[in-house]
């Protein structure tokens, strides 16, 4: 099947993509629900070499750059406890952490949880990191430019392979809040 966007070799159900996924992101596809079907989130494979984002769009297609989102672990302090939650921002923006964020996530601190606790905490390897198939009590915040897009290549929990989803999708997943402004460009 040809990918809505990207130039990918080929793409396929996710469902049947199970074992290229790791343990927290195929149960959280196995056990998928809503208005957007299973079978719409697609899996592509990628070569992990090519990760970074300018060498990921001259190898994949450059209308990559503007259909990308990162999804960014963080730690929200708030009243003396500290609590992990994820971000979902445009690649081409940064995560505004001491505003939306901090706001988003009623926290008097928030800043970017350490390597080990991110990638220990989600089951998922850095630079793979998705917002399919989080902690299931994060919250997740989604800048509203990535849930308006038909469609948004995110992680896929490795390094290796993306996932292709409506972007309505990831608005509507677990613990997802939708939140103006949360990437920032420049």
């Amino acid at each position: 099947m040809r990918a809505p966007i990207g130039d990918f070799d080929n793409a396929v159900p996710a469902p049947d993509a199970l074992d290229r996924l790791t343990a927290p992101v195929a149960a959280a596809v196995r056990d998928w629900s809503g208005t957007v079907t299973a079978d719409q989130l697609l899996y592509v494979d990628t070569d992990p070499a090519k990760a970074d984002t300018a060498v990921f769009v001259e190898t994949y297609g450059q209308d990559l750059l503007g259909a990308s989102a990162n999804c960014v672990v963080v730690a929200a302090k708030r009243g003396g406890e500290r609590a992990l939650a994820a971000c979902l921002v445009p690649s081409s923006a940064r995560l505004d952490v001491n505003g939306a964020a901090r706001r988003g996530l009623g926290a008097r601190k928030v800043s970017f949880a350490p390597h080990e606790t991110a990638v220990g905490e989600t089951g998922m390897e850095y630079g793979g990191i998705t917002p399919v198939g989080l902690p299931a009590d994060w919250p997740l915040l989604v800048d509203a430019e990535v849930a308006a897009l038909p469609w948004a290549l995110i992680g896929s929990g490795s390094r290796r392979g993306k996932l292709i989803v409506p972007g309505k999708a990831l608005a509507a997943l677990p613990g997802a809040e939708v939140v103006e402004g949360l990437g920032q460009r420049g």
